[in-house]
């Protein structure tokens, strides 16, 4: 069973919730980096080890370090686990219930290919699993710290209740199957049942032991969802019957969906995380999949999906999109930039499904989270390693074109000072190995992005201020405006030159811009520059076109249209 591990380190302040600082691959780096952060008596420290099973698309977590008041406002298995209080066998088969058990036993229900309502339901199965002993006793005793670290009777006590309550339900379900309760009925049948049933106290619970029996011989989730859509036909109608079999059917197929092994099979295998996420979303929109042969359940789901039926299955969507958004598993594991790209795309497709079901706020939280993961030094570092200064400052800019958050970003230009800083950077640019207008223009493209950003101001300023330095540096060291000074031609030819410069922002600002904006004004003041401009440039003798195209050059430059006129000289 393939296995990943990584290692959340959590803190907390006063009486506020926890919150993740970071995440490391290693131990010895997680145990470290949380002792770094031991400082005040008033701070809460605690490492989780994140075990990710492959098999079963879930999280295993466990604390192995804490440190400080970790412990302020709930116990760490009541964080866990969430109490359970269920007092008769009814209460088991609730929603929050069923939530509970499918996180307790969730290896038990991927060996077997059911769900919380089908295990339920089926002697079979509550058999197998009682005759586990430690798994179903472990459970057990998992809710009955968690309840008891609520403040709620003694451990002992409640796990005592905890075991007979679950010994009823066991037994009932047993009581009920021997005296053929749970009725056998063949495809088309369902409503006929489901009307008889719908106004009967235990209705809802008969009707899904019969439809755990007849989901018994599936031969997969895509086969078990399948037959489920076919009982969603059943279910036309608005009779109570139609009713109590739509609901049956859609808390089944929403805990299918919930499920991590049913839902990874059910999209089929993916080359990678990311690629499995952008299935989900496909799906939560009611898009068919890329390959349909075979998934016929998968293809009746998305069509349900695309007529907005099933509200409780789409939910269960629209939550596992978001759980998998805030997960530390990465969407493409090779590559980062690949990375970045996936989470960008998985955005701009999810974002067309806010509403009902996926609020705007979840949606931008969950997308902070993921951001807030991967631009650690130790996720970034081999993706800015072994580059030259203007590529990495390039990678950064592409990094922050493709994460969200204010303070993310504010993290982000971190990573800028010590690079444009650094002597390498300016060497790199003052290299004559490549042409000095070449190497300007990569500045002025860096600098413009740089102005495009989220960074906050004032970085936003730092960063271009420098850019704009190192760029000053290589013109004066190069003499690119001395020499276009020097070069014979008219003072015609030399504005036009600079305006192509600063139109095509090859230059950056202030200083440059400045500077080139400050010669044209000079060349646009020489005696004739009008009609010898206009000589040279009209075509057809329109001399009405080329006098608005140079005001749109003028503009470009940034020369206002009426301080080019009072310069221009005739």
């Amino acid at each position: 069973m393939a296995q990943q591990i990584h290692y959340e380190i959590f803190r907390r302040r006063g009486s506020s919730g926890w919150s993740l600082v970071e995440a490391r691959d290693r131990r010895e780096d997680a145990l470290k980096f949380a002792e770094s952060l031991i400082v005040g008596e008033n701070i809460g420290i605690k490492v989780n080890k994140e075990t990710y099973t492959e098999e079963t698309g879930e999280y295993l977590s466990l604390t192995i370090f804490e440190h400080g008041d970790t412990k302020k406002k709930r116990k760490a298995a009541q964080e866990d686990v969430p109490a359970l209080p269920c007092f008769r066998p009814d209460d088991l088969y609730s929603y929050h219930a069923r939530k509970t058990i499918a996180s307790l036993i969730p290896d038990f229900l991927s060996r077997h290919k059911v769900t919380v309502i089908e295990l339920g339901h089926r002697p079979d199965l509550l058999e197998k699993l009682e005759a586990t002993g430690t798994l179903l006793q472990h459970a057990i005793q998992r809710v009955a710290v968690a309840q008891a670290a609520a403040g709620e009777n003694q451990l002992a006590k409640i796990i005592r209740n905890l075991h007979d309550l679950t010994t009823q339900t066991m037994h009932r379900v047993y009581r009920d199957a021997e005296k053929k309760r749970f009725a056998v009925v063949a495809p088309g049948g369902f409503l006929a049942l489901a009307e008889k049933l719908a106004a009967a106290p235990d209705g809802q619970y008969l009707l899904n032991g019969s439809i755990a029996h007849y989901l018994k011989d599936t031969k997969g989730w895509d086969d078990k969802v399948s037959r489920l859509m076919g009982l969603m036909d059943e279910a036309a109608g608005e009779t109570d019957g139609a009713k109590l079999l739509f609901l049956c059917a859609d808390n089944l197929i929403s805990e299918v969906l919930n499920g991590s092994a049913g839902l990874r099979e059910l999209i089929g295998a993916k080359k990678n995380n990311g690629a499995a996420v952008m299935a989900l979303v496909q799906l939560f929109l009611g898009r068919a999949p890329e390959e349909p042969e075979g998934r016929d359940g998968l293809i009746a789901l998305t069509r349900q999906f695309k007529s907005d039926n099933l509200v409780t299955a789409r939910t269960a969507i629209a939550l596992r999109i978001l759980a998998e958004i805030k997960s530390f598993k990465r969407l493409c594991p090779d590559s980062i930039e690949n990375e970045f790209k996936m989470l960008r795309q998985i955005a701009n497709l999810v974002v067309t499904g806010i509403g009902k079901y996926l609020s705007h706020e979840d949606l931008i939280s969950a997308f902070v989270l993921r951001s807030q993961r991967l631009i650690t030094a130790e996720a970034l570092a081999p993706y800015l390693s072994g580059i030259t200064p203007g590529v990495k400052l390039e990678r950064i800019l592409f990094v922050e074109e493709n994460i969200i958050g204010v303070e993310n970003k504010r993290r982000l230009a971190d990573f800028v000072t010590p690079v444009i800083t650094g002597s390498n950077f300016e060497s790199h640019f003052q290299s004559a190995k490549v042409p000095a207008l070449q190497r300007l223009q990569q500045l002025a493209a860096l600098q413009a992005r740089v102005q495009r950003s989220g960074f906050q101001e004032k970085q936003r300023g730092e960063i271009c201020d420098v850019l704009d330095k190192v760029a000053a540096n290589v013109e004066s060291k190069a003499r690119l405006f001395e020499s276009i000074e020097r070069k014979s031609g008219s003072h015609i030819d030399k504005a036009v030159t600079l305006l192509r410069l600063v139109s095509a922002n090859a230059l950056t600002a202030p200083r440059l811009s400045a500077k080139a904006r400050q010669m044209i004004m000079g060349y646009l003041g020489q005696p004739g520059f009008l009609a010898g401009y206009i000589g040279q440039t009209a075509q057809n003798g329109d001399n009405a076109a080329a006098m608005a195209g140079l005001m749109e050059n003028l503009a470009k430059a940034g020369i206002p249209p009426e301080v080019g006129l009072k310069t221009i000289a005739a």
